[in-house]
């Protein structure tokens, strides 16, 4: 979670990877939890096994996954993705459902789903759906019926597509395809690629380097037009309104003008776009042309232009500061070229993935509040703000005709299909119901103190998932990454609280400053201060969750991070070790000046207001390595191979450091793993690492 979460709908993401981040209905149902016995007080319980009623690892790894919620254009059925894990052969496949959003009749896997699907959208006529598979060798569009009992390829390129979209008539797909810029063609593309497969070297003149998990191809993401026939098949060659232009053109974020145009985000700044976060909105020519910048003047990004249903308005989102993460954007609303642009939102909250609701008197967007990422409407005319939502996570949602589909998770539940009608929210899918049937997740209490500057601060207390009334139990603190990347509502599949409920722990969290959700200044005040302000808010924490919560062995607890969460766990070892019988950190930070000047991201050196060599003295001061002489509890460290957000150097450090001190230490290498570990069986054996070491410090004292 380092740092690193257009168009009628929000695509999933399976977890926020960005600095920056999120429910009126109802409530999540939770599956009921067992009334607490009553044992003596002196009793002191262990963990580290699956208890009765806990979440075994498999279980969780082995969880379908439902995302992409797309409705059809008459808002009676919706189609959507599902990701199933083969736990044996470790690895998933997603295939594609449609129900019915009246809940008449079963949910259906369409039969074109063999091979692999994902992606869909709905043509506009709403009898056929489009979608894309790499089931002929590379990834390419295809389509199927409205059933989809048949499958029909409908691009036939001689590279993949990262993604597409549907003219509003129906004529030509849009297609996200990464190209070499000065390649006139896509043969081209593919026979330089090819080539450059083959050498031994790549030559660089200007960063980026790498990109998350993979070294960069020198490639830009660019938009290609394909014509369709009559039949919804592609008709003629694609061409490129942006070719020649080097940067990065994302097509998910498009939107359609009425003229015969698209509206995108993107930076046009030659050399500085590494070193910059400035998107601008810009106008581009579906038959070619040069790019229109609408947002010239502003000089933070402006990002998610959608225009209003009637194409006479334009909404999108606008930070005010550029290179700052978690800056808050402001909802603006203009004309459909982007002139007498005025400021609809005054709202001390950061909406993401805008969209208008279909009549144009409303948008709607998402955003992270006291622990929640709910869906909001916000009134086209005042700005009035309304939530949707109230407990959990929205994490995708479309609407038509006033109905809204939204997939929601919560701490109890994996995510769901919601259905949202005149005010009224009803459940639509039932994904895993085996597999919850078998646990009793723990819903949380809610903890709020007084932490940095004196200031509220907001997290939550769960209680072991074989709880017993007077029995203490050992605990887990977890740490979030970001660290603009808050704790809400959510099914993790990284860092899900119920595997240690789920294994006799006690659970603290905590939204430290720094984290979206409680308001600007709440989130700025951990610029600079990334080891201090948050460090003393993870006391006060602490603190106030043991005592308030009898049931937590202060004697036998650990504190868990990754990413940032991991620096906070290096930071932790060298100033705050007390509390602790051992510490786990996973893509943590050990050197904080050689991380901003290796990682993956030109701009993250503005957490600290400026470069290692000019705020040299700030840098040292929030430096683990500082600190690193004072480590002297256990520790384990593990780290990815393909880990360029952190790069696994970091971890190779803090375990020398460790080594070097005596310090009883494990390091677990995992060569095919980013910053996330996402294949199943490696998630798994990572996660039981943790586990084993957690519970060999916190065994009771015999």
């Amino acid at each position: 979670m380092f740092f690193g979460n257009g168009g009628k709908r929000m695509r999933a993401h399976w977890m926020m990877a960005t600095a920056a981040v999120a429910l009126m209905a109802t409530a999540v149902p939770a599956l009921a939890q067992e009334a607490a016995s009553v044992a003596p007080a002196t009793q002191t319980a262990s963990a580290g096994h699956t208890v009765e009623g806990g979440l075994p690892l498999k279980t969780l790894a082995s969880m379908d996954r439902v995302s992409s919620p797309v409705l059809s254009p008459d808002g009676k059925r919706v189609v959507y993705a599902v990701s199933r894990v083969d736990y044996d052969a470790n690895k998933s496949s997603t295939s594609l459902w449609v129900a019915n959003v009246d809940g008449s009749g079963d949910a259906r896997k369409l039969p074109i789903s063999e091979g692999g699907a994902s992606n869909p959208e709905w043509a506009p006529d709403g009898r056929s759906i489009y979608f894309t598979s790499s089931r002929g060798g590379s990834n390419q569009v295809w389509r199927t019926d409205a059933e989809g009992n048949a499958a029909a390829q409908v691009t036939m390129l001689p590279v993949s597509v990262s993604g597409f979209r549907i003219a509003p008539d129906g004529r030509s797909l849009v297609l996200g395809i990464s190209v070499f810029v000065d390649c006139d063609t896509l043969e081209c593309t593919k026979t330089r690629g090819d080539t450059a497969a083959k050498d031994t070297q790549t030559v660089y003149d200007q960063l980026p380097l790498r990109v998350f998990d993979r070294w960069y191809d020198n490639k830009k993401s660019h938009l290609w037009v394909q014509p369709l026939n009559a039949s919804g098949l592609a008709e003629g060659s694609a061409r490129s309104p942006t070719q020649g232009i080097g940067a990065d053109f994302g097509v998910g974020g498009i939107e359609f003008t009425r003229d015969g145009a698209i509206l995108v985000s993107t930076k046009l700044l030659g050399d500085r776009n590494a070193f910059t976060n400035n998107n601008d909105l810009y106008r581009i020519p579906l038959a070619g042309g040069a790019p229109q910048n609408l947002t010239a003047g502003h000089t933070g990004p402006d990002s998610n232009p959608v225009l209003s249903p009637d194409g006479r308005r334009l909404a999108w989102l606008a930070s005010p500061r550029e290179n700052v993460g978690g800056d808050q954007a402001v909802v603006m609303l203009g004309n459909a070229d982007g002139s007498d642009a005025r400021a609809l939102t005054r709202w001390d909250r950061g909406p993401g993935d805008l969209t208008w609701r279909s009549d144009g008197r409303a948008l709607y967007a998402t955003a992270a509040d006291h622990g929640q990422q709910r869906l909001f409407e916000i009134d086209a005319r005042s700005g009035d703000v309304r939530a949707l939502t109230d407990i959990g996570t929205v994490s995708a949602y479309d609407e038509q005709g006033g109905t809204v589909v939204y997939a929601l998770e919560s701490f109890t539940s994996p995510t769901q299909l919601y259905v949202l009608k005149g005010g009224e929210a009803r459940q639509l899918t039932n994904l895993n119901a085996e597999a919850l049937a078998s646990i009793r997740p723990s819903r949380p209490d809610e903890i709020r103190f007084a932490g940095w500057n004196g200031e509220e601060v907001h997290g939550w207390v769960f209680k072991p998932a074989n709880y017993v009334e007077g029995q203490k139990y050992p605990a887990v603190y977890l740490i979030h990454g970001g660290p603009k990347s808050p704790w809400t509502e959510s099914w993790s599949y990284r860092w899900n609280p119920q595997v240690y409920t789920g294994a006799g722990y006690a659970v603290v969290m905590i939204n430290f400053h720094g984290s979206p959700g409680y308001g600007q200044a709440f989130t700025d005040a951990i610029n600079s201060n990334w080891g201090t302000r948050p460090l003393e808010d993870l006391r006060k924490g602490w603190e106030a969750a043991v005592a308030n919560n009898s049931f937590i062995d202060a004697n036998r607890s650990c504190a868990l991070g990754a990413s940032y969460g991991g620096y906070m766990i290096n930071m932790i070892a060298g100033q705050w070790n007390e509390p602790w019988q051992c510490l786990v950190n996973h893509a943590g930070v050990f050197d904080v000046p050689q991380l901003m000047n290796a990682m993956d991201s030109g701009t993250f050196i503005h957490e600290f207001e400026g470069t290692t060599w000019d705020r040299k003295a700030v840098y040292d001061a929030q430096n683990p390595e500082t600190y690193a002489g004072q480590w002297k509890k256990p520790m384990l460290v593990l780290h990815g191979s393909k880990d360029f957000r952190v790069p696994m150097e970091q971890g190779l450090a803090t375990f020398s450091a460790l080594q070097r001190q005596g310090i009883p230490s494990r390091f677990v290498h995992v060569p095919n793993a980013n910053h996330w570990v996402l294949e199943p069986k490696a998630w798994v054996n990572w996660q039981q690492e943790i586990l084993d070491w957690t519970a060999r410090y916190t065994a009771p004292a015999q």
